[in-house]
Order: structure tokens, then sequence, then C-alpha cells
């Protein structure tokens, strides 16, 4: 059974603080200590990321994969560029995202935007994807499902706004989306 939003709320309260009280203290939060010890547990199974990895690289031909993945966020994160003239210069990444807290993931888009050679903006799909970007994310879905034994989580579930400050995102601004995957969607690197 799929858990709700009020349970996903409640656990990432072991995560974040609805608070400041710990900005600037020469110490950090309980539930950032809590953070920092549930990523040192599920890097040891981080060989179980890179060969979905390598799976996705044999399912997308022609797609660079790469790992987005940083323990500032609350997920292992992918992403999925398509084949270009121009790989400096990527029209579009689906990421996929599994959460730590949670036994859930999702899947997003970003298109890029550029004048000439100059990046000037993106704009992030949360929720519909383009349809050049469906594809991709079905195959990312059903290698996460089946790998990691995970469910996506509903888009109207994911928009839920939280109490909680997370990275520097703050009340009414915060979701469960960027409790259990990611404060900063476009920053795919």
């Amino acid at each position: 059974m799929p858990l709700s939003a009020e349970q996903l709320l409640a656990i990432a309260r072991n995560y974040f603080r609805a608070d400041k009280e710990y900005e600037n203290k020469p110490v950090s939060a309980p539930e950032h200590i809590r953070r920092c010890e549930l990523w040192d547990q599920k890097l040891k199974k981080l060989d179980q990321w890179w060969a979905f990895l390598d799976e996705l690289e044999k399912e997308l031909p022609g797609f660079t994969i790469g790992d987005g993945t940083a323990t500032a966020n609350t997920s292992f994160r992918c992403s999925a560029y398509p084949p270009s003239d121009n790989p400096r210069m990527p029209p579009w990444v689906v990421v996929g995202c599994v959460s730590i807290l949670a036994p859930v993931y999702t899947i997003y888009g970003v298109q890029h935007e550029y004048s000439g050679k100059k990046h000037i903006g993106y704009k992030v799909f949360l929720d519909a994807l383009p349809p050049e970007m469906r594809p991709p994310a079905e195959v990312i879905a059903r290698k996460l499902e089946a790998i990691f034994e995970v469910r996506a989580l509903p888009h109207e579930i994911a928009q839920t706004p939280i109490p909680l400050i997370v990275d520097w995102k703050e009340p009414p601004n915060t979701t469960l989306f960027h409790a259990l995957f990611t404060s900063e969607p476009q920053s795919i690197a």
C-alpha cells in the first residue's frame, strides 16, 4: 500500500527541522546528523546503484547516462540525455530519483534553453513530461521499480506543502518532493 502524505511527512520530520535553531551554531541539528548517518548506510549499497546505471545504458542506447547523486540531497539521482549533435548543449534530460528516506521514486524532466551557445535557462517538468521525454522516462521507471522495489510517488502527494526547511527552501515553498528527493531539481550534476 502506498504511503500517504501524512506518513511521508512524519518520515521527513526525522530528517528536517521546522526552525532555524541550529543555524550558525557549531553543532549540527539532530535531524542533519540522522540524514548523514542514513546516507552512510545507503552508500554501502552503491554497487547496486552502479549496476542500475549500467542497465540503463543498455536499455537506452545512444543516450548519455549520468549519476547526479549528491548527499546534500535525499535521493540517488540518474540522468538520461538524448543523443545530440552537440553533447555540450543537450536539449533536455530525464532525471530519475530514488529517495533514501522512503521506498518511493520520481521522474522529472529538464528542458534546457540556449541563446546561441550560451545556456540561458531551463524549464523543469515535475508532472506531465513532453512527448520526447516519455519513452526514456518509462524505461527508467521500469528499471527503478524492478531493481529497487520502489513505487512512483504520485505528483499530487509530491507537491504537498510541508512545514519544514529543506536546504534553502522554507515554508510555504517546501514540498514533500523537496524533502524526499531534491530542493533543486534543475541542478543535475
